[in-house]
């Protein structure tokens, strides 16, 4: 496969690599009833920064996506974004602070095509109504320019310029997954929220995904929060890694920290892993 070389025109023009992405995430407690999906919870993520969270099934890593990405309410703690308190923002609202999310299942519309797909993400930026869209007047025309050239650029970079105009629901699922990443970018998060966004790929659509993911945080500078359970891959391309166990923060350090840290090995990982 092929490396995208430099950044893309428009996402360079709209100066991506100054995207303050600021998270703090401060003692947040979540519960089902009597079920503690959440306790206690403290992270951090800087600007560029690509950091990872681990931990065994039921550890609590999707419930902390949903309490950043809007989809749950934590009962205790705060979420910070760029310095602004945003616990209790709807989702909607937390797309136009700069946060985005791809989903540990894939969340795509199998009757509309990729291009389409993408394009849907493109709503936040629109900057005209229903009655100009209607009348499809002149500057509503630039716009779909505008935005249609951002969905190539995404396109070209994602390899996807065979499928465009094919359904999403007759695709392969590693290609899916290569869907929802670009309509995840489509929005122009500051913060990219990925949730296993290796989950049932083969090999050969792991390395492209890595590739992708090295070169959105390496040359575009985006900043991500990764959940992901191969650790092979955890371990290679994360700045940091946070470790969840029962809901609780277990430990937090560097790649090489996490792999040789006993608690960790002993909750998790069972043995160091070899990279």
């Amino acid at each position: 496969m092929k490396a995208f070389r430099g950044k893309p025109t428009i996402f360079a023009s709209k100066k991506l690599l100054e995207k303050k992405a600021e998270l703090v995430v401060k003692n947040l407690s979540l519960s089902f009833g009597g079920i503690m999906a959440l306790n206690g919870v403290d992270l951090s993520v800087r600007t560029g920064e690509l950091l990872a969270v681990i931990g065994p099934n039921g550890a609590g890593k999707t419930s902390l996506l949903n309490c950043i990405t809007g989809f749950y309410r934590p009962q205790k703690g705060n979420i910070i974004f760029n310095g602004r308190d945003i616990t209790n923002l709807p989702t909607h609202h937390l797309i136009r602070v700069g946060i985005g999310r791809t989903f540990q299942n894939i969340e795509l519309f199998p009757g509309m095509t990729v291009l389409s797909n993408m394009l849907l993400a493109r709503h936040n930026h629109c900057h005209y109504g229903f009655c100009l869209a209607c009348l499809f007047s002149s500057s509503v025309r630039s716009e779909e320019v505008r935005h249609r050239q951002i969905l190539e650029e995404l396109i070209d970079f994602l390899e996807m310029q065979a499928i465009r105009k094919k359904k999403v629901g007759a695709l392969p699922y590693g290609l899916m997954k290569r869907v929802e990443l670009g309509r995840a970018l489509a929005l122009e998060p500051a913060l990219l929220v990925l949730d296993e966004p290796f989950a049932g790929m083969n090999l050969e659509e792991k390395e492209d995904m890595v590739r992708f993911l090295i070169e959105l945080n390496g040359s575009w500078g985006q900043t991500m929060v990764l959940v992901e359970h191969d650790m092979s891959i955890v371990m290679s391309i994360s700045h940091r890694i946070v470790v969840l166990n029962f809901g609780e923060k277990l430990a937090e350090g560097t790649p090489d920290e996490i792999r040789n840290h006993p608690d960790v090995i002993k909750a998790y990982l069972g043995e160091t892993i070899e990279t």
